[in-house]
């Protein structure tokens, strides 16, 4: 699935979003979700780590599981993509502090995804 892109329109949406990172995301090895600033998840994580303000994105793999977590690292991107920084999953847990993104699949993306499942 490497040569579909799974995103139309991540590089409108996301124009300072590093090569390196878009092209993970666009070959679906890295997931990008946005921050749900709503939850009170997200205002306990706010305490520990300030920076976490400014982060409207978060990339991380969707392969790994909840027993490797710590052993993931979650970079954090602002509105428009630019890399912030990074957090291990020892520092903090994604599960509950994730919303969908406004982020369109490509028609080849889901035209593969759909002869899959």
């Amino acid at each position: 699935m490497s040569s579909v892109n799974k995103y139309k329109n991540i590089e409108n949406e996301l124009p300072k979003l590093p090569t390196v990172l878009l092209n993970t995301i666009q070959s679906d090895v890295l997931e990008i979700r946005m921050v749900d600033k709503t939850c009170e998840k997200y205002i306990n994580a706010c305490a520990k780590i300030h920076k976490l303000k400014d982060a409207s994105y978060v990339v991380y793999s969707k392969y790994i599981d909840k027993n490797n977590h710590p052993y993931e690292k979650f970079i954090f991107l602002a509105e428009d993509g630019e890399e912030l920084f990074d957090v291990s999953g020892v520092e903090m847990e994604l599960y509950g502090l994730l919303r969908c993104t406004n982020l369109s699949l490509s028609e080849e993306y889901q035209a593969v995804v759909g002869k899959s499942e």
